[in-house]
């Protein structure tokens, strides 16, 4: 290294060679430091039984994806479809919450929206009802088949976001069309398949699986261990219920969690995020966000928008 290299690096506080510590970086404290690389063994099974229509399962997206991301490591995620609607008939489909026609679901699913903030129109439910969840169903257990379950998961994500932020009716064959093709799939063939007799074969053995595992309301998310025991939560929960609940079936008071990823590498990953999904992920205030993401990201990385008076964020790229 010549003297003018040697200048460079000693004014540049991000790059310091230091003759006494033998170190060109960032010096640190520490001159000696244990690290552990293992990761927790995935000893858990972590069952999550849903549906592409349930409000209910929108509102946790927050809390689950924190969930995943930051413990994710400890058990292997299963999305089961639950069947919600096969159809709509004279009788009564979910008389506690006093639906009984398509028009009712949509009172009901402005509330959910309210109170979890994440944004739900229903106004379709009037106007172009969905007339049953199988359809969508059917893709998601294709794309599950034929790909992986990261696809089809971001599958069931982009569906929720059409029906109830975007108010499409997400049953409609041009609309799954659609939706699989921005996963960058053969939307025509997908759902070409799932119409035949194998979509709802796999659709059933979701539907058997959900009976085995008990599970009768959506969202439920039961995680087994290796001993086959098990713990199950029903409804939406806040976050550190499900750390609980994590704790209890390995049975230890420590957990490992990982820091969640950056926002930028969030965006960039989940395309769209709603405030709530952010707020809940850094523990940001909502008078905060937008200070949050000034600090986070930088103007061509991402574009603010609002609906139903709740921003939303989508990356550029």
């Amino acid at each position: 290294m010549n003297r003018n290299e040697g200048n460079k690096l000693n004014n540049n506080k991000n790059m310091i060679c230091d003759l006494e510590t033998g170190v060109c970086g960032v010096a640190e404290d520490e001159e000696m430091e244990v690290i552990d690389f293992n990761k927790p063994k995935k000893s858990i099974n972590l069952y999550y039984v849903t549906d592409p229509i349930c409000s209910h399962c929108w509102a946790i997206e927050p809390v689950l994806r924190r969930f995943i991301e930051q413990y994710g490591d400890y058990f292997n995620v299963h999305t089961v479809m639950g069947g919600l609607l096969e159809k709509w008939h004279d009788g009564p489909i979910d008389p506690a919450n006093g639906i009984f026609k398509p028009a009712d679901v949509a009172g009901h699913w402005r509330e959910v929206g309210e109170h979890s903030r994440m944004p739900i129109d229903g106004s379709l439910m009037i106007d172009n009802p969905v007339q049953s969840s199988f359809p969508p169903s059917r893709v998601f257990k294709v794309i599950q088949k034929n790909h992986n379950a990261e696809l089809a998961f971001e599958y069931l994500r982009r569906a929720r976001e059409a029906l109830f932020a975007f108010n499409q009716n997400i049953s409609d064959k041009s609309v799954m069309i659609e939706t699989v093709n921005k996963l960058g799939l053969d939307g025509e063939y997908i759902v070409k398949e799932a119409e035949q007799p194998i979509g709802q074969q796999l659709l059933d053995e979701d539907f058997d699986l959900t009976r085995s595992l008990g599970a009768r309301g959506f969202p439920t998310i039961i995680m087994i261990n290796e001993e086959n025991k098990g713990v199950k939560i029903v409804g939406g929960r806040p976050f550190e219920y499900y750390i609980d609940g994590l704790k209890q079936i390995l049975n230890t008071e420590e957990l490992q969690p990982k820091q969640q990823p950056s926002l930028s590498s969030l965006l960039e990953k989940e395309k769209l995020l709603f405030s709530k999904e952010i707020e809940v992920m850094y523990d940001v205030e909502q008078s905060d966000l937008n200070a949050f993401i000034e600090k986070e990201l930088t103007p061509d990385q991402y574009q603010k928008q609002e609906i139903l008076g709740e921003y939303y964020f989508t990356t550029t790229k």
